[in-house]
């Protein structure tokens, strides 16, 4: 903790001088009561003493009254924020092998669902952009505040057949990068861009582990969400009235891979209430900074609060104020 106004910091010398004060005055209290009656007779005078309890009130009191002057001299803390204008960019999978009935109702539409909810959990502060992935990439939301058109492009968003998952990723990081720079070393990054697919890559210029590779070298963590089990399958009408199941199993270890080398998490959710859980994870991850915020008015609260009791005390136990 810091202070923007330290020289404030001297009032705090009241503090002990108003201790000594009642000390002073606790002893001529005890000198004045003696001129009246002998000490020993005290305890037929009066029912009980209040004993060390009567010092509860005037000790919440001048504590209070510490943390009202350390208030003068503003306290500063560091704490965790949003940061404005980060952005966070969501690889999103529709490819043929998302149509896989193994996730209810389907991978694609369970994953589309945990998806929306996790752009209505986003901080405000916050920008999203949306990059489909399948034998081509596309980018149908650049970086942007408005939650409304990044949920009509999720559920609009057109299928495909491949997974082109590195150019997915690369595109990715390229899309994070020019919304807010590369990552500079020892600081948090203003981006990170969460890839949901079930990681089998069918085509594609870029690797995996060359997508993984840029993406460190720019600073930006890919956080990965495997959708799927080994029991997936897809459908597919061939002439003649015949129709080809086909074996989509997800590929972790690629989405795995990714994320290890990025600095990034690797989740499996094969289920929708899975998927949520990933998404509030990240939401409250990904890109924060910690700024440094004045908390004087958590402090006078706090005075108040003890002023008052050590009052109401008082007034409860002896019929008067401090």
């Amino acid at each position: 903790m810091s202070f923007a106004s330290p020289l404030f910091l001297l009032v705090l010398l009241a503090v002990p001088a108003a201790v000594a004060a009642y000390v002073w005055l606790e002893r001529r209290r005890d000198r004045r009561a003696a001129a009246w009656a002998a000490p020993a007779l005290v305890p037929n005078l009066v029912a009980s003493r209040p004993g060390r309890r009567r010092h509860v009130p005037i000790a919440l009191f001048l504590l209070g009254l510490a943390l009202l002057l350390v208030g003068f001299a503003r306290p500063q803390a560091k704490l965790r924020v949003a940061r404005e204008g980060a952005t966070i960019v969501l690889a999103f999978d529709v490819s043929r092998s998302m149509e896989a009935k193994d996730v209810r109702p389907t991978r694609l539409k369970a994953a589309r669902a945990a998806a929306i909810d996790f752009v209505n959990r986003l901080p405000a502060k916050y920008r999203v952009a949306l990059v489909t992935i399948s034998e081509h990439v596309s980018v149908p939301v650049p970086p942007t505040y408005d939650r409304d058109r990044v949920r009509r492009a999720l559920l609009l968003a057109p299928h495909g057949e491949g997974t082109a998952l590195g150019n997915g990723i690369a595109r990715s990081v390229a899309v994070a990068v020019r919304a807010v720079g590369r990552g500079k070393t020892g600081e948090p990054p203003a981006a990170a861009v969460l890839v949901i697919s079930d990681g089998a890559q069918t085509q594609g210029q870029w690797t995996p582990q060359r997508a993984a590779a840029l993406a460190k070298k720019d600073g930006v963590p890919v956080s990965t969400a495997v959708v799927g089990t080994a029991r997936g399958i897809v459908t597919r009408k061939l002439p003649g009235g015949y129709t080809e199941r086909i074996s989509v199993p997800p590929d972790p270890r690629a989405l795995q891979m990714v994320a290890r080398v990025t600095g990034g998490r690797a989740f499996t959710a094969v289920r929708a209430t899975d998927l949520k859980r990933v998404y509030d994870d990240l939401g409250h991850r990904l890109a924060h900074v910690r700024k440094k915020r004045e908390i004087t008015a958590g402090f006078s609260l706090a005075a108040l609060v003890l002023m008052v009791a050590g009052a109401a005390l008082s007034g409860l136990w002896f019929r008067r104020l401090v």
